[in-house]
């Protein structure tokens, strides 16, 4: 029943492309222009370093010097902290990428990564500041509570998610043994030509999935912005939730109030749209990690971000 409800979707979104190509051509573009103007030169350098730094066993200093304060704040392996670190700082979908490229090298267990993705695969500082605050919002006076909630939500998000992982920890002994003795391992650094290629060319796979999914979604939320369904309750708010970059110029134009925009959008980049998590999706293939409790979490992130930008403008705005 639901392969063929998952065939029929596809053929009725492929026939309405048919009927409306002026649609699809605007979204296709507009999608491609995004990926090539801003994902592509934001995330593929990150990526290609990324490769190298974990390929080259170079991670080993970065572990050294956060390990101890993320272990103290986190409550994970010191091994895990180059995914922590890329995911908050590098933005979607660079948290996930790090943490199923650190499974597939037996440096964190699955219990373990399945932990830092719920709460490490986040919206990069560069993002928030220029695209959202000064881009939308057009108002730098949000610029620091706008950080300080979107970094705050996730490091929170980690307390509440732990207790049921730190629980599978304990039953899954020979995970962490084999993350443990990672951990032990003397560093062993080589840099070669061959090591390089191989960082590149993965790279590029992997940003061209995120260029396809963007484009798909362009094209998904083009064909809905067109159609005649304006009187779909929460239609406007539900739609921007399909893609973050697209999304958050619909939220902020939206005819609501300032406090509204300003929860909905927070909300909105907590979460990451549903176009990131098919990114996510695509970075932990082959390594077992599930995508739906990533989803349900994000989900969780949301609410309680939009929760606390509620509370922070009731008391200072």
């Amino acid at each position: 029943m639901k392969r063929k409800a998952a065939s029929f979707g596809i053929i009725l979104f492929f026939l309405i492309m048919l009927l409306c190509p002026q649609e699809v051509f605007l979204g296709a573009s507009k999608g491609l222009l995004l990926w090539f103007q801003t994902v592509l030169p934001t995330l593929l350098p990150f990526m290609i370093l990324s490769g190298l730094l974990i390929s080259t066993n170079s991670i080993v200093y970065l572990d050294r010097i956060f390990g101890p304060f993320f272990r103290r704040l986190f409550r994970t392996s010191e091994n895990a902290s180059f995914a922590i670190i890329a995911g908050f700082l590098c933005g979607y979908p660079m948290g996930a990428k790090v943490t199923a490229d650190l499974l597939r090298q037996d440096r964190i267990s699955k219990t373990e990564g399945q932990y830092l993705l719920s709460f490490c695969n986040n919206t990069s500082p560069m993002f928030i500041i220029s695209y959202i605050v000064w881009q939308n919002f057009q108002d730098k006076s949000l610029l620091v509570p706008t950080l300080f909630l979107l970094f705050l939500t996730p490091i929170l998000s980690s307390i509440l998610f732990y207790p049921f992982y730190h629980k599978k920890q304990k039953t899954s002994s020979p995970e962490k043994n084999s993350s443990d003795n990672t951990k032990k391992q003397a560093p062993h650094i080589c840099i070669k030509f061959q090591m390089l290629d191989t960082c590149i060319m993965n790279s590029f796979e992997a940003i061209t999935k995120i260029g396809g999914y963007i484009m798909l979604f362009s094209i998904l939320i083009s064909l809905l912005s067109s159609a005649p369904l304006q009187k779909i309750p929460l239609l406007h708010i539900a739609l921007p939730f399909l893609e973050i970059t697209n999304g958050i110029p619909l939220l902020c134009a939206a005819d609501t109030s300032c406090a509204v925009r300003f929860v909905l959008t927070l909300s909105l980049t907590a979460f990451g749209g549903v176009c990131s998590i098919a990114q996510t999706n695509c970075m932990l293939e082959g390594t077992g990690l599930s995508i739906f409790p990533y989803f349900l979490q994000k989900l969780i992130t949301a609410i309680l971000c939009g929760m606390l930008s509620a509370l922070f403008f009731q008391l200072f705005v």
